[in-house]
């Protein structure tokens, strides 16, 4: 057969499939958006996916990603290198496991909510999928801790896992403003659960970078007081032999 022949059999059941498909388009666009919702209303099972789209994004965003990088900050003081390594396969399977909830609640929305990306919880969402994506290929392409490269990486792997953070908790904050214009339903009380965690997670976040001192200083000050050096030096020399004395 020659190749004209072969071009219009392929061109032909394609073209054929694409008039098929411009009702089902012109319907798509006829769809309401998100901005357009309060016109509508929300039917029951609309609503149980866009709750169980809210609750996957939560269980990645709000509480498995923020648990695995505190886990992955205990290593900071660790020497034991067999509790090194617990630690760390902790902190990839939690994240591998985040990854997977948010890449489920992103199918959901392709598959069951409008895309067309007018609103900022859709376009903070699209940049979040993207920029998380990034992160989880650059933690398979870790390089080993003795490259020259590890530092670059290194600085990379934090900075882009600062901005998914970022992004993630936003976008539960816009998903909840999104939730209650198209629902009219009250969200306040979720609004301040997440606060709370969040600044909660903040909390333990910076103790961990003091704990290391705190526990130090309780160590110092358990064993005895701790005299300022201008009270030290007020006290006799031959009292301080015979301090020194006793506790030998």
């Amino acid at each position: 057969m020659p190749s004209s022949h072969k071009l219009v059999a392929v061109a032909l059941p394609v073209g054929l499939n694409i008039l098929n498909l411009r009702p089902s388009i012109a319907s798509l666009q006829e769809h309401p958006t998100m901005d357009s919702s309060s016109r509508y209303k929300v039917t029951r099972e609309l609503s149980f996916e866009i709750k169980l789209h809210g609750f996957l994004l939560w269980a990645s965003v709000g509480l498995l990603m923020p648990a695995a990088i505190l886990v992955k900050r205990m290593t900071n003081r660790e020497e034991s290198g067999k509790r090194l390594r617990i630690i760390f396969y902790i902190h990839a399977i939690t994240q591998v496991v985040s990854v997977l909830l948010a890449s489920a609640a992103a199918v959901m929305s392709l598959k069951y909510f409008d895309n067309s990306f007018n609103n900022d919880h859709q376009r903070i969402g699209l940049a979040f999928y993207v920029i998380m994506w990034l992160q989880a290929l650059a933690g398979i392409c870790r390089p080993h801790r003795r490259s020259k490269s590890r530092n670059i990486w290194f600085i990379f792997h934090w900075l882009v896992g600062i901005i998914v953070s970022l992004l993630g908790v936003i976008n539960i904050y816009t998903g909840l403003e999104a939730y209650h214009k198209r629902s009219s339903k009250n969200v306040r009380i979720w609004t301040i659960l997440f606060t709370i965690q969040v600044s909660l997670t903040l909390f333990v976040y910076l103790l961990q970078e003091k704990w290391h001192y705190i526990r130090k200083q309780g160590a110092i000050l358990g064993n005895k007081p701790v005299l300022p050096t201008s009270d030290r030096e007020m006290i006799p020399t031959s009292q301080q032999k015979e301090t020194t004395s006793e506790h030998c």
